[in-house]
């Protein structure tokens, strides 16, 4: 498996060097988390317009509403283990599951209505949303692990990897539950514009309105907020940070672009003390990272985790596992461990 996705790895790279720029509308498109181009460049990845085969992508996402198998779970978790061992993606995985889960909205009862971690991110139609530049890529990192294990759910996989990718680069481990049910075609994907912005008008408004649509709350939106110490942003591409930095202009993957911490493939507390420190100009902070100290109720938790990692990880893990959660249908109902 690892030789087979080592060759995929290279393949992608390849097919993306010889592809057209990434589209201008998409330039400064919401991703309040992980701009898309951090998460390209920690894979070695560039955007590209192409797409996988439709007859192909037809018969892989005629998925069905059914738990995944906990055994071929497992076993792809090993594989997720192999590819961020050789590819360095965790942060596009992250952001993969991030994006499939945080369409949902808590005043919309009916599923698949309702969005949220059901795997409609597959499809070319939520994919092609500014929000999503990019994540063409970690699908496509992700598919030979899909085609090897049928009788897993892309929600499960989508949400497998994100918290796999956490715990690899040295963060909590996640409290996951798996089980969740596919939609089955692109009809059911969500409208454009469910997800955050990086430089809103008013930040910490533009968040909470986000975030509290999800169910979720102030100290879930510091917690999460976090995870930006994995990955790092190109201008030319996202809108923002610089072209190179002293921290990535040696990669790896294709160097240059600006992160948000020094050691931007370990997860760690950094995040909350570079912004409080604010005294390194290579470290990247985005309007909506500044936000975190400037308003008073997230100023408390961002100086907690500033302060304490423990405290740090113990919330970060809670509000992974209940983003991941949001909106999805498990069978059976419960969903299951797979660590039980």
């Amino acid at each position: 498996m690892a030789e087979r996705l080592a060759a995929a790895a290279a393949t992608l790279r390849a097919s993306a060097a010889a592809a057209p720029s990434a589209r201008p509308h998409a330039a400064r498109a919401s991703r309040a988390f992980f701009p898309n181009s951090s998460a390209r460049a920690r894979s070695g990845l560039l955007a590209a317009p192409s797409r996988l085969p439709q007859k192909a992508r037809a018969v892989r996402c005629a998925a069905v509403a059914k738990a995944s198998d906990a055994a071929q779970l497992k076993a792809a978790r090993e594989d997720i283990r192999e590819l961020l061992r050789t590819t360095h993606c965790h942060p596009i995985l992250v952001r993969l599951g991030w994006h499939d889960s945080g369409t949902y909205d808590k005043n919309i009862e009916e599923w698949p209505q309702r969005g949220g971690a059901n795997g409609s991110l597959r499809f070319d139609v939520e994919l092609k949303h500014g929000a999503n530049a990019g994540l063409i890529n970690a699908l496509k990192l992700i598919q030979p692990i899909k085609d090897k294990y049928p009788s897993i759910t892309y929600a499960d996989l989508f949400q497998l990897a994100s918290a796999t990718a956490i715990e690899e680069a040295g963060g909590p481990k996640i409290p996951m539950k798996y089980g969740r049910a596919d939609v089955t075609g692109p009809e059911q994907c969500p409208p454009e514009g469910k997800l955050p912005d990086a430089g809103p008008t008013s930040p910490a408004d533009h968040l909470r309105e986000v975030f509290y649509r999800m169910g979720l709350d102030d100290k879930d939106i510091v917690a999460l907020s976090g995870a930006h110490t994995l990955g790092r942003s190109r201008p030319e591409r996202s809108g923002w940070g610089k072209p190179e930095t002293k921290y990535t202009k040696n990669g790896p993957g294709a160097p240059g672009g600006q992160s948000w911490t020094a050691e931007w493939l370990k997860f760690d507390n950094s995040y909350f003390k570079e912004i409080k420190e604010k005294r390194d100009q290579d470290l990247l902070v985005l309007p909506t990272d500044a936000a975190l100290f400037e308003d008073p109720a997230f100023k408390v938790y961002a100086e907690k985790y500033a302060a304490d990692q423990d405290a740090f990880f113990k919330d970060y893990a809670e509000a992974h596992a209940k983003l991941s959660n949001l909106g999805a249908k498990f069978n059976p109902p419960q969903g299951f461990s797979l660590d039980d």
